[in-house]
């Protein structure tokens, strides 16, 4: 487990790593997200195996966590790498794109850490401070991005007809993906507060235990 999380806070590094020099080669931050385009679809999709052994295995030692939630947060991630940038290469440009794969990264880099340290029984406060404290910035800053690339593809979604079904065929069966855009970025609404609001919880809960535990010594 303590190699696994060590691979998985590197593969954000090397996002990070991506993300720093084309900056530094382009003079620019538009358009960054063609350099860790490949990475950043390899790492995203193997998420899904990787949160199933950290929420199935360990995790709730660690942190208590609400399953769905975050099962709800590696499926949009997915969800946004795959079936919006991927499919709609019209955004890949957007700086809405970077906007959330910094705040990943960032995160992702943060949580890892965490969960490293946290089984070699020897965690900094600052790291612990930063998994409760950073995500105040960054899942909005995350959520901003996912929200606006969704709706910057809607356009070309609807004139394309992208993974759309429609009547009449042999399995009278129809699907708009245009809705179902729609759809999920109003799924938002109700699912992200509760996320927030619970790292919020968690934040109040560990930090000031871990104050307390500091002014008993």
């Amino acid at each position: 487990l303590l190699i696994l999380d060590f691979f998985l806070s590197f593969r954000w590094l090397v996002i990070a790593v991506g993300l720093v020099r084309a900056y530094l080669a382009k003079g620019s931050y538009h358009s960054l997200y063609y350099s860790i385009e490949k990475p950043l679809k390899f790492f995203q999709t193997g998420a899904l195996l990787e949160e199933y052994l950290l929420i199935a295995k360990y995790l709730p030692g660690i942190v208590p966590s609400s399953v769905v939630l975050t099962a709800f947060q590696v499926m949009s991630r997915v969800f946004l790498t795959w079936a919006v940038t991927h499919s709609v290469k019209e955004v890949q440009s957007e700086d809405s794109v970077l906007l959330f794969v910094v705040a990943w990264t960032i995160t992702e880099i943060i949580r890892y850490s965490f969960y490293t340290f946290s089984l070699l029984n020897h965690l900094p406060y600052l790291i612990k401070w930063a998994r409760y404290t950073l995500f105040i910035v960054l899942y909005p800053m995350g959520v901003t991005g996912e929200l606006l690339t969704i709706y910057a593809a809607l356009p070309f979604v609807r004139q394309s007809g992208l993974y759309s079904i429609s009547l009449p065929n042999k399995y009278n069966f129809s699907f708009d993906y245009y809705t179902f855009l729609i759809l999920v970025m109003i799924s938002y609404i109700p699912i992200f507060p509760q996320l927030y609001f619970h790292m919020l919880h968690q934040r109040r809960k560990v930090l000031s235990h871990t104050e307390e535990n500091k002014k008993s010594e």
